[in-house]
C-alpha cells in the first residue's frame, strides 16, 4: 500500500512538472519573439515545452526510469558546468564593470564600479563571483530536459530499430503502421 501511494505521489508531480514546464515553454516562445537573442529563446522554449510534453505522456515514451534520471541528472549538472565557459564582460553606465558566466542563463556573476573604466575592470576581477540562484535552477532544468529528450530519442531510435529487425526476421507478423516503411 505505501509502495502504491508513493508511485502515485511522484506520478503526480511528474504530471504537474510536465503541464507547468509546457506552458512555460510555450509561454517562452510567446514572449520571446522579438528578442534580442532569438535562435537561443526559441531552443530554450522548444526544450521546455518538449521536454514537459514527454514528462505528461509517459504512457506514450514508456522511457525507463532509472536510465532516464540518470541522464537528466548528468546533462543538467555537465551542461550547466560547460555553460561556465560562455562569458560576457561589459563596461557601462559612468564605469561599472560587469562580468557575467553561464548558458543559455547568467547564472554567477561579478561587478565593481568607480570614477574610471579602468579602475572599474581592476576592482570587478578581485570581487568575489555571486551566485544567481534562479537563474542556475532556470539552466539545470533547461539543461536536464535536454537529458530527458535525448534519452527519448535514443529510446525510440532502438525501440524502432529493434521493430525493424522483428519485421525483416517475421514479415507476417510486424505491419508498416509498427515500423514504417520497410526498405
Amino acid at each position: 500500500m505505501q509502495q502504491r501511494l508513493w508511485v502515485r505521489i511522484v506520478a503526480a508531480l511528474s504530471v504537474l512538472v510536465g503541464a507547468c514546464t509546457l506552458v512555460g515553454g510555450l509561454t517562452w516562445l510567446l514572449l520571446n519573439l522579438h528578442s534580442p537573442q532569438p535562435v537561443l529563446d526559441v531552443a530554450v522554449g522548444v526544450v521546455l515545452a518538449a521536454g514537459g510534453l514527454m514528462l505528461l505522456m509517459p504512457h506514450r515514451t514508456r522511457l525507463p526510469v532509472a536510465a532516464t534520471a540518470i541522464a537528466a541528472a548528468a546533462t543538467g549538472l555537465v551542461g550547466t558546468a560547460a555553460g561556465l565557459a560562455a562569458s560576457t564582460s561589459q563596461t557601462c553606465c559612468m564605469w561599472a564593470y560587469v562580468t557575467t558566466r553561464g548558458w543559455p542563463f547568467r547564472w554567477l556573476g561579478r561587478a565593481a564600479a568607480a570614477d574610471d573604466p579602468a579602475t572599474a575592470e581592476r576592482l570587478a576581477g578581485s570581487q568575489s563571483w555571486e551566485v544567481d540562484a534562479l537563474s542556475l535552477a532556470a539552466n539545470l532544468l533547461v539543461w536536464s530536459y535536454v537529458g530527458l529528450l535525448a534519452a527519448g530519442v535514443v529510446v525510440a531510435v532502438r525501440r524502432t530499430m529493434a521493430a525493424r529487425r522483428a519485421a525483416v526476421a517475421d514479415p507476417g507478423r510486424a505491419t508498416a503502421e509498427d515500423v514504417g516503411p520497410l526498405p
